[in-house]
């Protein structure tokens, strides 16, 4: 059967931009900024975007478009009519372990989000005034909902994390073009207004100038090695690198796209949403006096009571939450089709057959663990972490940069002169930037990802 394509250059784009702005952007983003200096990590976080992020966001997409496959067999075929060994193909199923570490957790963050959009919606319509956003509200409050609403409510996370699970499976099986593409055509202008909305507002916030200097202006003495490794990490967190998302993605599309402009947009459209992001969030932090550097709570437990001391708090925390979980969504069904691909195509499974058994699989060994990391399951220590950070750590610091790293020496050392023509359209005279790119990436990109690897190991990214 011929492989669907995308219908047009830009539903391609979006649906990348989609697969790569999700929690990365919208909640680990603007927690690593307050942590780290403001204006100094987004300036060190637009350059690495530049210089790392388009390069390796290029050598998976030629890795997908030249092979036409799922992230398994991409790494397979022939180059110079010589088959190439067969042990590049791990690259492909450590992408997949990836996915699924990723998804293990992402999706309980899904649950926990829709958790807040209930409870806050319960308390508008008079069902509940345990999280009342109407009025000023301090940390205390928010802390005990969170201890209440999700540490210590499974069965309540649990259902919420399965009916986000039933969202992307009604959306996966419609396939690709019908399912993937057409959701993200709405999902992605949807999320764009909800961001700017919010922008807007919190930019008119008493004291928000405080939050714009805060956030624009590099404080140069927190650049620092260990910044390095904190913004490096988050741009291969953020372009969903080493998942093997970006591979699958790219192998639908036609051999008239011209990769160095997609690739170009998206990493520009992810940059600038992680932007976005960040005056939406701290203008709203220091116009209600809070600190910036609460780290993965900020959104949680912080984050809720600036919008509680807004005018119509409740109503701008529903669409700040609403936000996050579009953003969750247009990223996660990208991500269960990675697995979905592989099922179908390698192991020859029917797709609703390698739907339903990517998610339940992910919800039971994944997702349930995860539910229960802050319950019953508390005492378990992996590494020591909890599982639900473990998840978190083993897939993001040592698998994902894994991949990264041997796709990168795939592209360089294996595929060659085959990567240049692939990134050229098939050119007989290679350009300059292709020739340049593939050094690039042969030589100084692996270097730049093991020092991310090495480093991820002293310090937590």
């Amino acid at each position: 059967m011929k492989r669907q394509t995308w219908s047009s250059q830009l539903t391609y784009i979006l649906t990348v931009a989609g697969a790569t702005i999700g929690f990365g952007a919208t909640w680990r983003f603007p927690y690593l900024v307050g942590e780290h200096g403001g204006g100094a990590y987004v300036l060190i976080f637009i350059l690495a975007m530049i210089l790392i992020g388009i390069p390796v966001i290029l050598v998976e997409n030629v890795i997908g478009r030249r092979a036409h496959c799922n992230s398994v067999d991409a790494f397979g075929g022939n180059v110079n009519n010589k088959p190439i060994p067969k042990v590049w193909k791990i690259l492909g199923y450590m992408g997949i372990i990836g996915s699924f570490g990723i998804m293990a957790y992402y999706m309980v963050l899904g649950g926990w989000v829709i958790s807040y959009i209930v409870n806050i919606f319960s308390n508008i319509c008079g069902f509940s005034s345990d999280f009342n956003l109407s009025s000023p509200i301090g940390k205390e409050i928010t802390s005990s909902f969170y201890e209440k609403n999700i540490e210590h409510a499974p069965l309540a996370i649990g259902i919420y994390t399965f009916i986000f699970v039933l969202i992307n499976w009604f959306i996966l099986r419609k396939g690709i073009i019908d399912g993937i593409e057409k959701s993200v055509k709405y999902l992605m202008p949807l999320l764009f207004l909800c961001l700017i909305a919010m922008v807007i507002r919190n930019l008119t916030l008493d004291g928000a100038i405080e939050g714009v200097k805060f956030y624009l202006t590099p404080n140069f003495s927190a650049i620092t090695p260990q910044l390095f490794l904190y913004v490096l990490g988050q741009v291969f967190f953020a372009l969903s690198l080493g998942f093997g998302v970006m591979i699958t993605l790219s192998s639908h599309l036609n051999k008239e796209e011209n990769l160095i402009k997609t690739a170009s947009i998206t990493s520009i459209v992810n940059t600038i949403i992680a932007v976005l992001a960040g005056f939406m969030i701290f203008p709203s932090l220091f116009s209600a006096g809070l600190q910036p550097d609460s780290g993965p709570s900020l959104v949680f437990k912080t984050l809720p009571i600036a919008f509680s001391q807004m005018h119509f708090g409740n109503f701008f925390a529903i669409v700040f939450f609403l936000l996050l979980i579009i953003a969750a969504l247009t990223t996660s069904i990208t991500i269960y089709q990675v697995v979905i691909s592989v099922l179908q195509e390698k192991f020859k499974c029917s797709k609703n057959t390698a739907i339903n058994l990517t998610l339940l699989t992910i919800f039971i060994f994944g997702n349930i663990p995860s539910i229960l990391t802050y319950g019953p399951w508390s005492d378990i220590k992996i590494f020591g972490r909890n599982i639900f950070d473990a998840f978190d750590f083993i897939s993001g610091n040592i698998f994902f940069v894994l991949t990264a790293l041997g796709a990168s020496l795939f592209v360089g050392w294996v595929l060659k002169d085959e990567a240049i023509k692939e990134l050229d359209n098939g050119k007989d005279t290679p350009s300059k930037f292709a020739t340049f790119w593939l050094w690039y990436v042969k030589f100084i990109i692996p270097l730049i990802i093991l020092a991310i690897f090495i480093g991820g190991f002293v310090i937590k990214i």
